[in-house]
């Protein structure tokens, strides 16, 4: 007996539809500091207006914060929200922002991608073109700084945001990839079965072993970024996207 008819697709976002870090030599060229250091610098500075502070005590810290989010993505599969972040980061400084400067230092966080934005992959375009009306297709993507909100306004940039009918992110679910409930929940979004949908990303623990835990088939892609397709368990590799209906197709025949 052969496998679920595939009805539907979800896709990662990060190295899979969005280049990570490709607006980090846009914001070169614009004299602008890289994310990781401006994000430090807008905390040194709604700091600096109410106390001194230097600008090692706002590194450490905040290296430590990030590293904490990291463990608990990880381990816990969720991710700190761009407040949640912040509020440990002001806790362990022992400081404090009136409630409307942190709104600000937050969307500042949060809006960094959407005022240098990275480009997309190639050919995934034209790829989500080709399967849209063929598949029911959603996004199912952990949020590390641009939350949903944000990544929904760069998806419609690019004029793809229409081709998606379901959105799991992280920091709207309250958990991450490969969490179980990320997938499911994108199941019931898009009125199809876990066993019906292929769940294209490019990182192996969250992106392939997360839908296969839940019956899903996964396609690791690689189109941005290999990670290690020489060993993955993934049902097939995408190197290309214009190869990716074929690709879906020989997987709905197996």
């Amino acid at each position: 007996m052969g496998r679920a008819v595939i009805r539907a697709i979800t896709f990662d976002l990060w190295d899979t539809v969005f280049i990570d870090d490709s607006d980090e030599p846009k914001r070169a060229a614009q004299g602008l500091l890289p994310k990781p250091a401006e994000r430090r610098n807008l905390v040194h500075q709604f700091l600096e207006r109410h106390e001194p502070i230097s600008t090692e005590q706002v590194e450490l810290a905040y290296n430590t914060v990030d590293a904490a989010f990291h463990h608990v993505w990880y381990s816990q599969n969720i991710t700190w929200t761009v407040r949640e972040r912040l509020s440990v980061l002001l806790k362990a400084l022992k400081r404090d922002l009136a409630a409307a400067e942190l709104d600000e230092l937050v969307r500042l966080h949060e809006e960094m991608e959407l005022e240098v934005r990275p480009d997309l992959a190639a050919g995934v375009a034209e790829a989500l073109q080709n399967l849209h009306g063929k598949y029911r297709i959603g996004v199912i993507s952990d949020a590390i700084f641009s939350p949903g909100r944000a990544l929904r306004q760069l998806l419609a940039h690019y004029d793809i945001l229409k081709f998606f009918e379901a959105f799991v992110f992280s920091d709207e679910i309250g958990c991450a990839k490969p969490d179980a409930s990320v997938f499911e929940a994108a199941a019931g979004d898009l009125g199809v079965k876990p066993c019906e949908i292929v769940h294209i990303g490019d990182r192996e623990p969250k992106d392939i072993e997360g839908p296969h835990a839940v019956g899903a088939r996964a396609v690791l892609c690689t189109v941005v970024k290999d990670r290690g397709s020489e060993n993955t368990r993934a049902d097939a590799v995408c190197s290309d996207f214009l190869d990716l209906p074929d690709i879906l197709e020989k997987l709905d025949q197996q």
